[in-house]
C-alpha cells in the first residue's frame, strides 16, 4: 500500500518518543537513592499517542513525524505499525529519538524528564503530505515548521484541524489562530490568562470551538456564542500520564466520525479518563470495547 494514497481518518502531526516509565511510592528526595515499584517502557508522544488511540477505537490513523534510527525508533515504528497506525509519513534520522523518563507516583500524579539530545525540528518540506487524505487532521504544535503550512492547505481545503494544546511554546502559538478546534491543557490556559474563564473566552476570539481540560475537574468549551462544562468521570486514577492524548486522540476521532458537538466532548471525555486506570500513557489508551463499556451516546 505504500507509495499509494491513503485515505484516512485521523492525520496526526507532531511529537514521537519512548516513555521509560517508574512506579514509585514517593518522590525521592534530593541525593535519595530508590527503588521502583513497576517499570514500563513503550512508544510515547502526544501526535504519536493520539494516533494509537484513534486506531484503537476503531478508525484510520497515521502518525508524521519524526524517529531516530536507533533501537527507540525501531521499537516505536514497530509498536506504530502493529496498533494498525500508518507511517508512511514518519521520517527516520540519524538524530535520536526522543526519551522521556516518567516518574509515577501512588496519587497517580507524575513528574517527566524528557530528552533530545540534537534532534531538530523537521523542516517545512520534509514530508510529502500528498500521500495521505485525512478526514480530520490533529496537530500537538512540535513540530511547527511542518504543521503550520498543513493547518493553512487544511483550511484551504476544508479539512478539519484540532490542536493539543499542552503548553504554551512557539508551536501552538503559531497553530492557535489557524485550527478549527483548539482543545488545551488548564496549563496551557493559565499561561496565558489568569483563569481559565479569561482564558477560554480569549481563545474563543482565536478558533471557532475551545475545549479547556481540567483533569478531575472535567472541562469548560465555547463554540461561538454557546457556553458549557462537562463533569469529568469519577475514575480511581493509577497514572495521569497520557491522559491529554487519549482524550485528544478520540476528539479528533469523534469529530471524524460525524459525532455531534457534545457526544465528541464525552466521547473524548471517557477515552481521558480510562487512560488514568492504568499505568503508562501508550498502554493505558482504552480499546474500542474498553471505551464502549463506558460510554453511552
Amino acid at each position: 500500500m505504500y507509495g499509494l494514497v491513503m485515505n484516512i481518518d485521523v492525520l496526526c502531526v507532531g511529537h514521537a518518543s519512548y516513555d521509560l516509565v517508574f512506579s514509585v511510592d514517593h518522590h525521592p528526595a534530593e541525593n535519595e537513592k530508590t527503588v521502583a515499584d513497576s517499570f514500563i517502557a513503550c512508544g510515547g508522544g502526544p501526535a504519536a499517542n493520539a494516533a494509537v488511540q484513534v486506531a484503537k477505537l476503531g478508525l484510520s490513523a497515521a502518525f508524521a513525524g519524526y524517529l531516530g534510527q536507533d533501537i527507540y525508533g525501531e521499537l516505536h515504528t514497530q509498536e506504530l505499525q502493529a496498533q494498525g497506525v500508518n507511517t508512511q509519513c514518519v521520517i527516520r534520522g540519524e538524530s535520536p529519538t526522543p526519551l522521556s523518563t516518567v516518574i509515577v507516583k501512588p496519587d497517580g500524579n507524575r513528574a517527566l524528564i524528557n530528552y533530545k539530545g540534537d534532534t531538530k525540528p523537521l523542516a517545512a518540506d520534509a514530508i510529502d503530505f500528498s500521500v495521505i487524505q485525512p478526514k480530520v487532521i490533529l496537530l500537538d504544535g512540535h513540530e511547527q515548521f511542518i504543521s503550520v503550512p498543513l493547518a493553512e492547505h487544511a483550511r484551504k481545503a476544508g479539512i478539519p484541524t484540532v490542536l493539543d494544546a499542552g503548553s504554551v511554546h512557539d508551536g501552538t502559538l503559531a497553530l492557535m489562530g489557524l485550527v478549527d478546534y483548539l482543545v488545551c491543557s488548564e496549563k496551557f490556559a493559565l499561561q496565558l490568562k489568569d483563569d481559565e474563564h479569561t482564558a477560554l473566552a480569549y481563545l474563543a476570539t482565536l478558533a471557532p470551538c475551545v475545549v479547556i481540560t481540567l483533569g478531575e475537574r472535567g472541562l469548560i468549551w465555547q463554540q461561538g456564542t454557546k457556553i458549557g462544562a462537562l463533569p469529568a468521570l469519577a475514575i480511581s486514577a493509577i497514572d495521569t500520564t497520557g491522559a491529554g492524548d487519549a482524550f485528544h486522540g478520540a476528539f479528533a476521532a469523534g469529530i471524524a466520525a460525524g459525532l455531534d458537538w457534545l457526544t465528541v466532548l464525552r466521547y473524548a471525555s471517557v477515552a481521558g479518563s480510562l487512560c488514568c486506570t492504568k499505568m503508562g500513557a501508550r498502554l493505558g489508551l482504552p480499546s474500542k470495547e474498553e471505551h464502549a463499556a463506558v460510554f453511552v451516546c
